[in-house]
């Protein structure tokens, strides 16, 4: 009895920012896949990573769909807190990625995820923006970067939208995160600089800064033919905002492990991508040393994550309360 107690005590604190998890492995994948390409590998890692993260994304979906039926109240909670609800949207930027990785294997699966992912997101995001515009409870400490989730997110939906076949729909969502991405940025550095600073258990989410400029160069370059000037506005933002927060390291070595950490997994898989992507677009070696370094890197904090991630639920110290 006491154990079905827990059970159900540790499936009502079940957080959504688990999917974070999700958009990490499936950026790996992504980003291997290019790396393989480029490199001429034939190596079956990326093929294990795709199975890996979409048999975590099944499991976590299934795991919310039940809390979502048994602990509904707890799942409105979340829907309604200031933090939390940004994470919902990983939910379809996780499809929408599955449905990147699976574009070249399997079109069909690729185009029923890509639907249900870009459909899902675009109601997400109109939601969430009501919820921005007309709730009175926010205050200036709730913003932090994850705030770029719901908006931005719109920017992956290129990714597989083009290839899909679907290139002004592409735009329209390209349009939405880029123009919220800078609106979102300003707001942030205001935070940042003017206001008390973001609790360390949220720091980690700072490097969701990277993301935006990232994902925007890799979408315009399915969207465009040449590398223009915008393209290389995005890529070398993207850049500066990772050397930025690189040279912050030491203060986020001496955090304390939480579910926030994923946040470090898919900028960083971005940037890779982004890196692999101006190799591809300009031959300049650079690139290819640095895309091919940063996913190597990824890859060791992606395994330290699992690691620290299957220790803290075995030793129960996730599905709790102000998770």
């Amino acid at each position: 009895m006491t154990a079905q107690i827990a059970s159900r005590s540790r499936l009502e604190h079940f957080p959504i920012a688990f999917f974070a998890m999700v958009m990490g492995l499936t950026g790996l994948t992504i980003g291997w896949e290019k790396a393989q390409v480029i490199l001429g590998l034939e190596w079956p890692l990326a093929d294990g990573l795709l199975v890996f993260a979409a048999t975590v994304f099944v499991l976590l979906a299934t795991l919310y769909l039940g809390k979502l039926l048994l602990r509904r109240a707890a799942v409105l909670q979340e829907l309604r807190h200031p933090i939390k609800l940004n994470f919902f949207p990983t939910i379809s930027i996780g499809l929408l990625l599955l449905a990147a990785a699976f574009l070249d294997r399997q079109p069909s699966v690729s185009f029923a995820l890509w639907g249900a992912g870009a459909s899902l997101h675009l109601a997400l995001t109109l939601y969430i923006m009501n919820v921005w515009i007309h709730r009175e409870h926010f205050q200036v400490h709730h913003m932090n970067p994850a705030w770029f989730i719901p908006v931005v997110g719109n920017a992956l939906v290129p990714i597989a939208g083009v290839g899909l076949g679907f290139v002004e729909v592409s735009w329209f969502f390209f349009s939405i995160g880029m123009l919220f991405w800078i609106v979102l940025l300003s707001i942030i550095f205001n935070r940042v600089l003017f206001h008390h600073p973001i609790e360390e258990r949220l720091m980690p989410t700072l490097f969701i800064l990277i993301a935006p400029p990232s994902v925007g160069f890799v979408a315009y370059m399915q969207l465009v033919e040449g590398l223009d000037s915008f393209a290389r506005v995005l890529y070398f933002s993207a850049l500066f905002l990772t050397l930025l927060l690189f040279t912050q390291a030491p203060r986020f070595l001496r955090l304390s492990f939480s579910l926030t950490w994923w946040a470090y997994s898919f900028p960083l898989a971005a940037f890779s991508i982004a890196s692999l992507v101006m190799f591809e677009r300009t031959g300049v070696d650079f690139y290819r040393y640095l895309g091919v370094g940063m996913l190597t890197l990824l890859s060791g904090i992606v395994l330290w994550l699992l690691a620290a991630t299957g220790v803290a639920v075995l030793k129960g110290r996730v599905c709790l309360p102000d998770q």
